[in-house]
């Protein structure tokens, strides 16, 4: 026994190693998600104005649908990039929406008054919304094709050059 043990407490750490190393060694911004590929979850919320917004009626080639919250601070790293998005693509290609995700109204409000951006962003009581599209926290953003499918689903803060080249891809009528 004395003799097993020998070589067994030096081996010991390497499958934990292993696994430390696997885990170093991952991006997280790629998480898979089941949804790309698939039809984007139906939703009737209520927008910041009061009015309500389903995502079938969107007249929109493409949407970019931001999670996003104003407490947020990758939120604001990225808030520069769906600014210049609206500023770059005609509303009638590029649809730029967002979901606000457990925040309030008026927290919301401060946020886009600081930062600016005209975009409509929607409720989402109960994070119901954001369940349905497996959200896993706040920035998360789906780029949704003309025939609704979810193309693209990006985890972070979001650059313009990833934001620029997924649109364009989907306008050019390739995937994300």
């Amino acid at each position: 026994m004395k003799r097993f043990s020998r070589w067994l407490i030096p081996i010991l750490p390497i499958p934990a190693l292993a696994l430390l190393a696997f885990g170093l060694t991952r991006d997280v911004q790629v998480l898979p998600s089941a949804i790309v590929g698939e039809a984007a979850p139906e939703f009737h919320l209520e927008t910041m104005d009061g009015d309500s917004l389903r995502l079938a009626t969107l007249d929109a080639q493409v949407v970019v649908l931001n999670f996003w919250a104003s407490w947020c601070i990758p939120c604001r790293q990225e808030h520069p990039a769906l600014v210049r998005a609206t500023e770059v693509y005609d509303e009638s290609d590029v649809r730029v929406l967002g979901v606000l995700y457990q925040d309030t109204p008026e927290g919301a409000e401060r946020f886009m008054a600081r930062f600016g951006g005209e975009w409509e962003t929607v409720l989402d009581p109960g994070t119901r919304t954001a369940i349905d599209f497996g959200v896993y926290g706040v920035p998360e953003t789906f780029f949704i094709d003309g025939d609704r499918r979810i193309a693209y689903k990006h985890i972070g803060p979001l650059s313009w050059e990833i934001l620029q080249t997924k649109v364009d891809s989907l306008l050019a009528g390739g995937g994300a």
